[in-house]
């Protein structure tokens, strides 16, 4: 278990990160989702204990990471956005002197090479000048050196960037297979990319969390929960006039739809089914039929955007050290 509690990191008078407190479990996939400078990668380097907090804990199985550095450290393996990587070495060489670094026991570390090797399916590449490689292998070099020692937890910074698709799938699978036998922690701007692999999603705005659950939970209760999409075979004029009887509706938006219909997207108070309703029984009165009449589902795009358009406010904290539903 990761804990962090009232997190702040200031660089003079930027406060990069806002009192941020929350707690991974075990055996997860977590997402970071945050614009630029919101505070994700500085968050991610405190808790590797790459960077001093100005204020606030993390522990790591009750390893604290600044206190107790170096057996905290032993517990994660961390890929920063920019891999560290000796371009004039092989892989080979090169996990062989951070396995070294990391203190894997000299006679264990071909084996321990060989076993990251194998598990980012770098064997063909073994003994290939790491500059040669593709920027995707480059990548799983990367997350193999963050995987020597057998780390518990495995942090990722923006793991796919730079990549082309067919690099960015293959990425994707290699953190699903990582994700059954370690907690993996990753930050990303590709928000369909967290959408397909996270259990939960931490969204940071402004150095502060904003929200701390799961996708689906996120899409149920964030965004778009009091909206709805209507098309009927009318005029706007008579759209407009209908919506207008019916108290329920705040906001209207029309366009114009195929085959002289109508579109319009609305804002509703109050309970969603009710509010459906009334406009339902509102159209039939007009004896115009409805032939649509949908909730706007939210994404995790629209959730992010509504989250980190404005300034945020701090989650309390059992609505943060929850397990996230799972």
């Amino acid at each position: 278990m990761i804990t962090v509690e009232h997190l702040s990191k200031k660089y003079g008078d930027f406060t990069a990160v806002d009192d941020i407190s929350f707690t991974l479990e075990n055996g997860h996939i977590y997402g970071f989702l945050g614009p630029n400078g919101a505070g994700k990668s500085t968050t991610m380097n405190i808790m590797t204990g790459c960077l001093a907090a100005t204020a606030g804990t993390v522990t790591i199985d009750g390893c604290d990471i600044f206190e107790d550095a170096r057996d905290a450290k032993k517990l994660v393996g961390y890929l920063p956005e920019i891999p560290p990587l000796y371009t004039e070495q092989t892989p080979a060489e090169y996990l062989s002197f951070v396995a070294e670094a990391k203190g894997v026991p000299t006679k264990q570390i071909p084996q321990e090479v060989a076993r990251v090797i194998e598990e980012t399916r770098l064997t063909d590449m073994t003994h290939r000048l790491i500059r040669n490689l593709s920027k995707g292998y480059r990548q799983r070099v990367g997350i193999a050196q963050a995987l020597l020692g057998n780390p518990q937890y495995i942090i990722l910074d923006e793991p796919t960037v730079g990549l082309d698709p067919l690099q960015i799938i293959e990425i994707r699978d290699l953190i699903r297979e990582l994700g059954q036998k370690h907690t993996v922690i990753l930050s990303s701007h590709i928000l369909s990319e967290v959408q397909a692999i996270c259990e939960s999603v931490l969204i940071i705005a402004h150095g502060k969390l904003v929200a701390f659950d799961t996708p689906q939970n996120l899409e149920k209760t964030l965004a778009n929960s009091n909206k709805l999409s209507l098309c009927a075979p009318c005029t706007q004029e008579k759209m407009a006039e209908i919506l207008a009887s019916v108290p329920v509706v705040a906001q209207t938006k029309f366009s114009k739809g195929e085959n002289d219909t109508c579109r319009a997207e609305l804002t509703v108070n109050g309970e969603l089914n009710h509010a459906a309703a009334e406009i339902f029984f509102a159209f039939a009165k007009a004896e115009i039929p409805l032939l649509q009449m949908t909730p706007q589902k939210a994404d995790l795009e629209n959730i992010f955007i509504e989250l980190t358009e404005s300034e945020p406010t701090l989650p309390e904290k059992e609505d943060v050290e929850h397990e996230s539903g799972i």
